[in-house]
């Protein structure tokens, strides 16, 4: 079965565009225009990957992405924002509050394409597994894609869920940004040093009691990171 992606974008020349790239890619698409119930419509239709453009009629890309991180049928879904928001802090923003990528327009409908079928290769990839894996207090039921921390689930994005469990399957190495990069990310090479340094703080939020004094995931000066497993 093809897989489904929702655009919410409300330049309508920009969709119909994007629509017809995605369509002869062979993924179902459903277009959205960011006003009224476009979050409940996402959750019924439940898409496997969403972009997001940041400037909306009825609220912020931003907000959106935040309630979708809030939302159990949404929570881990991958979403890549569209802006016309070229500057660091912006792109950095999308990262933190839980986006996977971020495109800046004009953009190459090619390479969007070409990294929404990454992230949907990753992310098929990474469900694979065969077991659960246990490290310390965390718990990662890779079948569920869910992720524990003692009794307390944790809520985690896709890419988020692959760090943390490439960390417990390497505990006690050092590795450089470049080599998460390739590691983690893998083909998606338009990714930057940058985002590792944005998802490893996300993660710290969420798995660290102090998180500017981490404990788990802690950082090798002048290199990269590495994670304790205590």
């Amino acid at each position: 079965m093809s897989k489904k992606v929702a655009v919410v974008e409300d330049e309508a020349e920009l969709a119909s565009l994007i629509e017809y790239n995605l369509i002869r890619g062979g993924f179902q698409v459903n277009l959205m225009n960011g006003a009224g119930e476009t979050l409940r419509e996402l959750e019924t239709w439940q898409p496997d990957l969403i972009v997001l453009d940041v400037m909306l009629p009825g609220q912020d890309g931003f907000d959106l992405c935040r309630q979708i991180r809030q939302t159990g049928k949404l929570a881990r879904t991958p979403v890549i924002f569209l802006t016309a928001r070229s500057d660091e802090v912006d792109r950095v923003l999308g990262l933190e509050i839980g986006g996977d990528d971020y495109m800046t327009k004009p953009f190459s409908p090619r390479e969007l394409l070409a990294r929404i079928k990454a992230h949907l290769r990753r992310q098929e990839n990474d469900s694979a597994p065969e077991a659960a894996l246990a490290m310390g207090p965390f718990r990662l039921d890779r079948a569920a894609r869910r992720v524990f921390q003692g009794e307390r689930e944790i809520e985690l994005t896709s890419t988020e869920f692959k760090l943390l469990e490439f960390f417990l399957t390497h505990p006690g190495t050092a590795w450089s940004r470049e080599q998460l990069l390739r590691e983690v990310w893998g083909e998606q090479h338009f990714v930057t040093p940058r985002t590792v340094d944005v998802h490893i703080r996300r993660l710290r939020e969420q798995i660290e009691e102090k998180p500017d004094e981490p404990g788990y995931l802690v950082t090798v000066r002048g290199f990269g990171y590495r994670f304790e497993s205590r």
